[in-house]
């Protein structure tokens, strides 16, 4: 059964890839285009809704990345669940993280636990939710 309010953001797929520029050129064929990235560790491409990031190095494997404030066409929302929320409500439901942020921070944060198949799991959030403050 599906948490009511659980609205995780904009999802793409991280890749683990061994040449950043082999991967690039064969998503480019598929109609891939880049949006992001530094070209040289990663890259973020879009084709219409769908995003792949291509990482070179930095993960030992593919992960399913969300995130919160971020349509699928990556337009920030001016209202969404906060990733301290998201979080607070994942642990009382017995998701056990692997990567945990400061739950009485702000700002950008980012979350990490596995599904029961041991697929990795981030929620990265970019920006601060507007309106939120914890001073």
């Amino acid at each position: 059964m599906a948490q009511e309010g659980m609205e995780l953001g904009a999802f793409s797929m991280s890749l683990t890839v061994k040449d950043l520029g082999a991967s690039r050129a064969f998503y480019e064929k598929l109609g891939f285009e880049q949006m992001g990235g530094d070209g040289e560790h990663y890259l973020i491409l879009v084709n219409g809704t769908a995003v792949i990031g291509l990482f070179q190095g930095m993960f030992d494997r593919n992960i399913l990345t969300f995130n919160p404030g971020l349509t699928q066409s990556k337009e920030q929302l001016d209202d969404f669940t906060d990733i301290r929320e998201l979080r607070d409500r994942l642990v009382a439901a017995g998701i056990e993280l692997t990567a945990d942020l400061d739950p009485e921070g702000t700002g950008p944060a980012s979350i990490a636990f596995v599904d029961p198949d041991g697929h990795p799991v981030l929620i990265d959030q970019f920006f601060p939710k507007p309106g939120t403050s914890r001073d």
